[in-house]
């Protein structure tokens, strides 16, 4: 039976890392005590791009480099590249034809954007495996997600500024005749309050108003319940276990999106599960958005915690909002 499996996941990020203490000084001198804040959103330190020269795309195109000498392939190999991004650096042409040019990749690659904003890298994953297993010609594809967070969050709101980080993963998707890999998926929408998150906050048609404040062009966050995805996540991994003839003990580890600490616990306790199943970044990384699931595998993997056979349950939260949950047999 012909399954598509996670070949190799590599990551970047770039070398200033932040700890807490930068942003509630800074919050502090605004009046502002954050302090409660960080610790439900399990913050403690961040990776944020200094250097001029680097940004979203220069990240994916390392983080790509990363993965293929992982497993000592070329770009000319890749058959599919795919780049999650809901901050690309540009949108004439795709990242994804700009990573296909650094790689040197063939002439019959496809390559394609994809923004699902923070679920992005998920459903980007999701919807490649869908994609592989219905075209005999995509052996391996390449699936990367990155977001230049950091530049767009205005300085003044506590709930953005400190939150974000910025990094890059890179995934290599492969097609094998095995029992292994992709599962399934299932996605929840529900878009009454679809306005709370808006970037940029004017929209593009007015991005060139000469009146703009640099808060007009950045993130507007909205306050709202964060924990409102927290019952049709829950409902969705129970379904899709069952679906699939699995018990909560069948599962190795939950790579899940890393925006906030006190979601993932309330999840792991409505689920009744083992803490230590869930891997955690959030704390060293901060929220990188697109790429944070994977941030988590590959962390996961690197510390033993996941290894091959492993069920691994992926989930993430989109703005507007979305959910996708994404059972994989690592």
């Amino acid at each position: 039976m012909t399954n598509i499996r996670i070949k190799a996941v590599d990551i970047y990020h770039p070398k200033t890392a932040r700890t807490n203490d930068f942003y509630l000084k800074h919050f502090a001198e605004k009046g502002k005590d954050i302090s409660r804040f960080l610790k439900m959103m399990g913050r403690e330190s961040r990776y944020i791009i200094e250097d001029k020269n680097e940004n979203g795309l220069t990240m994916a195109i390392e983080a790509t480099k990363r993965v293929l000498r992982q497993v000592n392939m070329s770009g000319e190999e890749m058959d599919m590249i795919v780049f999650s991004t809901q901050t690309p650096e540009y949108t004439f042409p795709t990242n994804a034809i700009l990573v296909h040019k650094e790689i040197q990749g063939k002439a019959q690659t496809i390559c394609m954007d994809s923004n699902s904003n923070c679920a992005g890298m998920l459903v980007a994953v999701e919807q490649t495996c869908r994609y592989m297993m219905s075209n005999p010609n995509v052996k391996h594809a390449l699936v990367v997600g990155s977001d230049h967070n950091s530049i767009h969050c205005n300085p003044d709101d506590e709930i953005t500024y400190p939150n974000y980080g910025d990094a890059s993963s890179a995934i290599i998707l492969e097609k094998v005749e095995k029992n292994t890999g992709f599962i399934d998926s299932m996605y929840y929408t529900d878009s009454k309050d679809a306005h709370n998150i808006l970037f940029p906050a004017c929209g593009l048609s007015n991005i060139y108003n000469p009146e703009n404040k640099p808060k007009d062009m950045q993130i507007n966050w909205i306050p709202f319940d964060g924990t409102v995805c927290v019952p049709p996540a829950v409902s969705s991994i129970k379904s899709l276990l069952t679906k699939h003839g699995l018990e909560k003990e069948d599962i190795g580890s939950y790579c899940f999106s890393q925006f906030s600490l006190k979601n993932i616990e309330v999840i792991q306790e409505k689920l009744g599960e083992d803490k230590h199943k869930f891997v955690y970044v959030g704390d060293e990384f901060g929220y990188t958005g697109t790429s944070s699931p994977f941030i988590a595998l590959y962390k996961g993997i690197q510390s033993g915690k996941i290894k091959r056979g492993d069920h691994v349950v992926f989930w993430s939260v989109g703005t507007g909002w979305q959910i996708i949950t994404m059972l994989f047999k690592y």
